[in-house]
């Protein structure tokens, strides 16, 4: 999966032959996952249409503060477009364009949303071979690059005029992948190896019941899907749910039982740097397993339990360097229980919830949490979607390694 799944894309086109390019390039935006919105200065439309491109992004093109053509017509507003994007691409950007981008020149919507732009700007060259090589634009690049803007190199090969050298726009193909890989380079937890547990455990009472919980997993896997979105490699052992990984870079280990999801986690721990332990692992399963379905004979029925294996513990007495956080669901004496399980478990954070909480627990799309460190340090949080839950808790992941 890209990097740019589900980011917000605002390409800016200015006037030059290249322009014709930006119909591929919105396409494999497109593609990747992406959301984009145009913008073209009204040379750019010289070159290619913008019904070409609305058609492609799937959203109106915006060229202008606003329509002439139409009396009831809004103002576009460049600082709402600006704001709205992960990352802004100017492609093509001509000799002219990047001069007004490095003056701070205002005349068209393209340059307001520029100087309005929070975001990364990457910036395409596209001219001339001797346009490309003379001092004001390289040292146009050298000022765009001080902004923190990023160049993507231009490509050599057939200029418009006839000759042949360096100044091409680089291929769309080659400006996504370049997108890509300085994204990719960018993200707090590439290089990080995230172990991640989900869902429930069911433990088999015969070849057709278990005894389970009500987990619906979503909490791991929300955990899972970011950390691959902030370039974690990541592991994620899951028990049966319906959930479903969103970034194809996940390593999934699909396991039923608390015995199948205490192996899955021994066989990989060496090798991570963090372990997020979601999953609502039974406390028990039965002693014995019947090898056939049990028949209603009788009005009274007992089955013997005993303890599963504590993966959390387990792995809390072999860590290493490995940060280790834990989930702790409880219905009373929250904090006291929390804590004892951090000293138990040897954890370094606890994610708390308390079923007594209106929006937290099993099978809801919210959760309410109060993270608690080693150190006894409590901090709540609000009631929050799970996906928002799950960012906070890579924050604390991120904080550990980069504060």
């Amino acid at each position: 999966m890209s990097v740019l799944n589900g980011k917000k894309v605002l390409l800016g086109i200015s006037g030059g032959i290249a322009a014709y390019k930006t119909a591929s390039l919105v396409r494999l935006f497109i593609k990747a996952g992406a959301h984009v919105q145009v913008i073209m200065t009204p040379a750019s439309k010289d070159f290619v249409t913008p019904l070409t491109l609305s058609t492609l992004s799937k959203n109106p093109v915006h060229s202008s503060f606003y329509y002439e053509e139409d009396q009831n017509a809004q103002w576009n507003n460049h600082v709402e477009l600006a704001l709205w994007a992960d990352l802004m691409v100017i492609a093509p950007a001509t000799a002219n364009t990047l001069s007004k981008m490095v003056s701070g020149t205002c005349d068209n919507l393209l340059l307001a949303t520029y100087l309005s732009a929070k975001c990364t700007v990457y910036f395409a060259p596209a001219m001339d071979l001797d346009m490309y090589k003379h001092p004001s634009t390289l040292a146009n690049f050298l000022s765009l690059e001080t902004f923190g803007n990023v160049i993507i190199p231009a490509e050599n090969g057939e200029l418009a005029s006839g000759l042949s050298g360096e100044g091409r726009m680089a291929e769309p193909e080659n400006i996504l992948i370049f997108l890509e890989k300085d994204i990719q380079s960018k993200l707090p937890l590439r290089g990080k190896k995230i172990l991640i547990t989900a869902g429930p455990t069911y433990e088999a009472i015969d070849p057709v019941r278990f005894i389970g919980n009500h987990s619906s997993g979503k909490m791991g896997y929300d955990i899972a899907n970011e950390a691959a979105n902030l370039g974690a490699s990541v592991i994620l052992v899951s028990g049966p749910t319906h959930c479903k990984i969103t970034n194809s870079s996940i390593e999934l280990i699909s396991v039923t039982s608390a015995e199948e999801m205490y192996d899955a986690c021994h066989a990989v721990f060496d090798s991570v740097d963090v372990a997020i332990a979601a999953a609502a692992v039974a406390d028990y399963k039965p002693k014995t397993v019947a090898t056939q379905k049990i028949k209603k004979s009788t009005d009274d029925f007992t089955i013997q339990l005993e303890k599963t294996k504590d993966i959390l513990f387990s792995l809390g007495q072999i860590k290493k360097n490995q940060l280790l956080i834990g989930f702790a669901l409880e219905t009373e004496n929250e904090i006291e229980n929390a804590k004892l399980k951090i000293q138990k478990k040897n954890l370094d954070l606890i994610v708390l919830n308390s079923l007594q909480d209106e929006g937290a627990g099993f099978k809801k799309e919210t959760n309410k949490v109060t993270f608690i460190d080693k150190n006894f340090f409590l901090e709540p949080m609000d009631l929050k979607p799970k996906e928002a839950v799950a960012t906070d808790i890579l924050n604390k992941v991120i904080a550990h390694f980069y504060e």
